[in-house]
């Protein structure tokens, strides 16, 4: 005892012994075992035991990945890509653009729209056009290239080849453990990806490393297939059209079109015959060969094989993640619900986390030249902040920041105030003709992703990073409704482009989820002012008072007040029923009436076309209206329901659109990675189980029906 602590009288020491005592035996009744992350983890490691054209694997840091086949390299990319998932090498740094002899600039594909006022404004809408053409086009992602299974034998090595399969994703550790035979001998690849670098890790071990046999090669095409939009395959043709020097025996420098970038390597690499072709031995007698190789914009002198780095990155991302064990159910629906929530953290953080925020198919193929489309920006980043990992939405929403001046340049084109967010955007955010400039509903995005990183942190350092952000964002908003003199109040469009995408723009106005996102949004933006010390805007305020009410007809909300048909015609009620998302995405406000929206949630599940053009975030938007409306066992059974464009393969990806059977040059799959679908998943799997601000019960979107038996941990609450 310390002397100058006085001592305790007989009594109170014994009955504050006796407390002691008693606490530390209630202790594990009172506060439940933390969750086992690595049990929880490692549970749904993919494991394979022979190819599958479906289940590639990736590792990456989420700006960089690299994805492989069976053999834990590229060995067979013309197979997996036609039928199934590609596996290709991809970052969010190397973009490349043809020529522009004729000086095409957006204007050259203007049409022209009235507004409101009786005005004319002209809008990029003329994607076919010989200059919106070019303009979609370029700059478009240029793929890294080949890393596959050097082989020195008679003939080329195929998938039948590969025999006695063991194929494991550690997600633990973010490593790919590949065991196979090849000609009787035993190989084993090991596959990491550096955390904080866009390296590779590579060891092979077998006899046929020591022999000469097998080896690394590099390929590098031209790029892709200029022609397909979608999933399009490499263009190997005009091998004089691009250059690969090989410098030191370990860089080569990559020159296409206006890009160059460097491929380094920890070993010593040889040219081959073959143009664009390099290949890494092992050493003679040697049966492991250990190689890094990094890629970037500028070679590196000196790479090293670290997987110790790798190691540490990935138990420690785990360990800081919000977590759901579902172990102790008996719903069938439970063990597929947590396999779903691990695969998609894992790859949503390899694929969707890099600098400049990511195209739908992430790091695994390209889709729409690899552009970014800012309406899905919610769908990719915003489960980072509500999962535990606010530092990389940040990534994303940085570049936002970083985008202003084009943003605001935007604005001024088109006569409004603030910062105009362009739709489908290369890294310097200049939009891309098609029906995408007449789309709205990306321009509140900023605003609810910066107010996710407040609420993770509330401090000045992050009201000075994204101030102006959501500042310039709301002047935006606010400048794109008009005043309607008969009626009194604030009206959105036309010409518009509602989230649900068959209606025509020129006379498309006031769908519900745009009007409640426009009134919920100038709200947060008046409370990020108030935060900064600032007067609340007064103009905003008379917005919110005066805005439109969200449409509606026969008792429930319709996809727009412009044609309120949605319930009488069959034709109306496909694509995505975004008129749920005004409860759901968008928190409870005086805007919703949650018996409407209830009327609607029914006429959706009853009388919506469920079997062609929905898409994989639609089940998991949809699964968040039910949750918000006190629905758990419609939201479970939605988010989990087996049905068009929600089939999710052995790797944790979903992917859209089967088009074709494997036959050459038509791949199995529109879209073969869709990653709006995991991240819309995460988002209400987080809404289900950590609830939102006000919510009574714990988990309320889980039904309280003695099947599911849930701990959940580490979670931030949606608004």
């Amino acid at each position: 005892m310390n002397r100058d602590t006085p001592p305790l009288y007989p009594m109170a020491a014994r009955l504050l012994s006796a407390f002691l005592i008693s606490a530390l035996c209630l202790l594990p009744l009172a506060l439940p075992a933390a969750i086992d992350r690595e049990a929880l983890v490692t549970r749904h490691n993919p494991q394979l035991t022979a190819v599958d054209y479906d289940a590639p694997l990736t590792v990456g840091n989420g700006n960089f990945a690299y994805t492989v086949d069976v053999t834990g390299l590229q060995t067979f990319p013309a197979a997996y890509h036609r039928q199934g998932v590609p596996t290709e090498t991809l970052s969010r740094w190397a973009w490349v653009s043809d020529a522009n002899p004729e000086g095409y600039q957006l204007s050259d594909a203007f049409r022209e729209y009235q507004q409101p006022d009786g005005r004319w404004q002209g809008y990029p809408t003329a994607s076919g056009s010989p200059a919106g053409q070019w303009l979609r086009k370029n700059p478009r992602v240029q793929p890294l290239g080949q890393i596959g299974l050097a082989w020195a034998g008679d003939k080329p090595i195929a998938p039948d080849d590969i025999k006695d399969v063991r194929q494991t994703l550690d997600l633990w550790h973010g490593a790919i453990h590949s065991r196979y035979r090849l000609e009787g001998e035993a190989v084993t690849v090991t596959t990491a990806c550096l955390p904080d670098e866009d390296t590779i890790l590579l060891r092979l071990e077998s006899a046929l490393v020591g022999n000469g046999v097998i080896g690394i090669r590099f390929a590098f095409p031209r790029g892709y297939d200029p022609a397909i939009k979608n999933t399009p395959g490499f263009d190997w043709s005009e091998p004089e059209a691009h250059t690969s020097t090989l410098q030191n025996g370990r860089q080569i420098l990559r020159r296409v079109n206006d890009l160059t970038y460097a491929v380094s390597t920890s070993r010593t690499m040889e040219a081959t015959a073959e143009p664009h072709v390099f290949i890494i031995h092992g050493e003679p007698g040697q049966n492991v060969l250990e190689v890094a190789i990094h890629l970037g914009l500028k070679p590196l002198e000196d790479v090293a094989v670290d997987f110790e780095r790798v190691e540490r990155h990935w138990p420690e991302f785990w360990r800081t993640s919000a977590a759901a064990d579902f172990s102790g159910s008996t719903n069938p629906l439970a063990a597929k619900f947590e396999r779903r929530i691990v695969l998609s953290q894992y790859l949503m953080a390899v694929q969707m986390a890099g600098d400049v925020p990511p195209q739908e198919s992430g790091l695994t193929c390209s889709t729409w030249y690899g552009k970014h489309h800012t309406e899905m920006i919610w769908w990719h980043a915003a489960h980072f902040a509500l999962w535990g990992h606010p530092e990389l939405l940040s990534r994303n929403l940085d570049w936002y920041v970083a985008r202003l001046p084009e943003a605001r340049a935007l604005a001024r084109e088109r006569r409004l105030d603030g910062a105009r967010w362009a739709k489908m955007v290369g890294p310097k955010l200049r939009e891309s003709p098609g029906g995408n400039p007449l789309i709205v509903w990306n321009q509140p995005h900023p605003i609810y992703l910066s107010e996710l990183l407040y609420r993770q942190a509330p401090t000045p350092e992050t009201l000075e990073r994204y101030g102006q952000l959501v500042q310039e964002t709301a002047e935006a908003l606010a400048s794109m409704l008009w005043l309607d003199p008969e009626r009194g109040e604030y009206v959105l469009g036309p010409p518009l482009w509602i989230a649900q995408e068959i209606y025509d723009q020129r006379i498309s106005q006031n769908p519900p989820f745009e009007l409640a996102a426009w009134r919920w949004s100038l709200g947060v933006a008046q409370q990020w002012r108030e935060r900064r010390g600032l007067e609340r805007d007064p103009h905003w305020d008379e917005i919110i008072a005066q805005l439109a009410s969200l449409p509606t007809k026969d008792g429930k909300y319709v996809a727009m007040e412009a044609q309120p048909d949605t319930w009488d015609n069959v034709e109306s009620r496909h694509d995505h029923p975004s008129m749920l998302m005004a409860l759901g995405v968008l928190p409870q406000t005086d805007a919703v009436d949650p018996a409407t929206m209830d009327r609607t949630l029914d006429a959706v599940l009853q009388h919506w076309d469920w079997e062609t053009k929905i898409w994989g975030w639609d089940y998991p938007m949809i699964a968040m209206t039910a949750t918000r409306l006190g629905r758990p066992d419609d939201a479970v059974e939605i988010l989990l329901r087996e049905g068009p464009n929600n089939g999710y393969l052995p790797n944790g990806i979903c992917p859209q659109r089967v088009i074709g059977e494997g036959a050459p040059g038509n791949p199995r799959y529109d879209i073969a990675a869709y990653f709006p679908a995991n991240g819309s998943f995460l988002a209400a799997a987080a809404l289900m189980l950590g609830g939102w601000d006000g919510a009574d019960e714990a988990h309320p979107g889980i039904p309280q029906d003695g099947t599911w038996e849930v701990q959940a941990e580490g979670w931030q609450a949606l608004p």
